[in-house]
């Protein structure tokens, strides 16, 4: 038996304890995470720096990169770190700072989702009201309120997860420390912690209802436009962020409904990598590079820099 206090150390067990798998995952993640950091911090400087993106779309784009950076930062670079040094701790304050940040970030991100669902609805379902609904100052309070969300979110997750003794060995089989793994590391049932995350995949669930009920009024819309270029510009800027809505929380779904084997799964570990890296990194492709306002920005700010530098 093993009691845990405030300086107990974890073990996040990862993927392999064999040295070669433990390199190539970390080249693998590094790459990945590389990539999350690239095509977010471009969509940020894209989104700020020229004036043609400040629009509605183009904020909650820029809020949802600046999530993106925070979901992938909070496992991976721990990930790789350990991988590289085949040191697998990671200390009881440091468990907590990966669970906090982890639902305040996906639960804003979720939240923020929805919003951008809402703001393509009223851009194509209501475009003459479009201006009069998304004001600036209704679209700061929306991504106000998603970052309240999450912040709430993250409070209750973390204090109901910690609040229980936790016994037996301190092995985490995760790759960071996330609550379903933590959960069976407690010495009693967590009901507390149990009925939160009911209640956040209730809300989540409400979340995704929302989401195809507007694409529904926005496909039924789109069908209706004469312009086959009208019509192919509004299914490529809607129907990637279904799919990464639907990715994202399916997965979360499939990790926070799916009881526990009893032995590691390494099927555990590949979804928890869905919803932690796959939507920060496609995120950017889906939204620079099948969008021409994205191009055209990367194509001035290119050309500005090059004449700066001559």
């Amino acid at each position: 038996m093993y009691n845990f206090t405030s300086r107990s150390t974890f073990f996040l067990m990862g993927f392999s304890d064999i040295r070669e798998i433990q390199i190539f995952h970390a080249v693998l993640f590094l790459l990945i995470y590389l990539a999350a950091l690239l095509g977010n911090l471009l969509i940020i400087t894209l989104t700020t720096k020229d004036h043609c993106l400040h629009t509605p779309m183009y904020f909650f784009l820029k809020n949802l990169s600046f999530l993106d950076v925070g979901l992938i930062s909070i496992p991976v670079p721990k990930s790789i770190m350990n991988s590289l040094t085949n040191d697998n701790t990671i200390s009881f304050l440091g468990c907590v700072s990966q669970v906090f940040f982890f639902f305040l970030l996906a639960t804003t991100e979720v939240a923020l989702l929805t919003v951008m669902s809402y703001d393509r609805y009223i851009a194509i379902c209501h475009p003459l009201r479009y201006d009069i609904i998304m004001s600036h100052g209704a679209c700061v309070q929306m991504a106000a309120s998603s970052w309240l969300s999450g912040s709430l979110n993250a409070i209750l997750h973390t204090a109901l997860t910690f609040s229980t003794p936790m016994c037996g060995s301190p092995e985490v089989h995760q790759f960071f420390c996330d609550v379903p793994q933590l959960l069976s590391l407690a010495c009693s049932f967590n009901t507390g912690e149990l009925v939160v995350i009911g209640l956040s995949l209730v809300l989540d669930f409400g979340c995704f209802v929302f989401i195809d009920i507007s694409y529904i009024h926005i496909f039924s819309t789109v069908r209706r436009i004469p312009s086959r270029e009208g019509r192919s510009k509004a299914f490529s800027t809607c129907l990637p962020h279904l799919i990464v809505v639907t990715l994202f929380l399916s997965s979360g779904y499939f990790a926070y409904l799916r009881p526990l084997p009893k032995s590691p799964s390494l099927l555990d570990l590949l979804i928890s990598v869905f919803y932690t890296m796959v939507p920060p990194t496609m995120n950017p492709l889906i939204y620079s590079l099948r969008n021409k306002d994205m191009k055209m920005a990367l194509r001035k700010l290119i050309s500005r820099e090059h004449f700066t530098q001559r």
